[in-house]
């Protein structure tokens, strides 16, 4: 099942997903549950949220990945959806 995960940084937060975003990408490589994925930007270019598709067996999965991200257990996110997705062109 695959899954988009968009989430929206706290506003001010830059720092807190820099100082987080080794173990985020190393989670990623970790759990190979990352189709694709990539920081979603502000108007100045700075990193503000993130966009992840997940390739789980199913919404708990996504989840319990969503909930174990290392910028979520930092409080880097405003909000995060979980939403099935299906890939259709790429």
């Amino acid at each position: 099942m695959l899954i988009a995960l968009i989430a929206r940084d706290k506003p001010g937060h830059l720092q807190t997903r820099l100082n987080n975003r080794d173990a985020h990408l190393a989670y990623i490589n970790d759990t190979g549950a990352v189709a694709q994925a990539g920081p979603l930007l502000d108007q100045d270019g700075n990193m503000a949220g993130s966009l992840v598709i997940l390739d789980v067996e199913d919404m708990a999965a996504g989840e319990a990945w969503a909930a174990n991200d290392p910028y979520n257990k930092a409080g880097l996110f405003e909000a995060v959806e979980l939403i099935t997705w299906k890939k259709v062109i790429g």
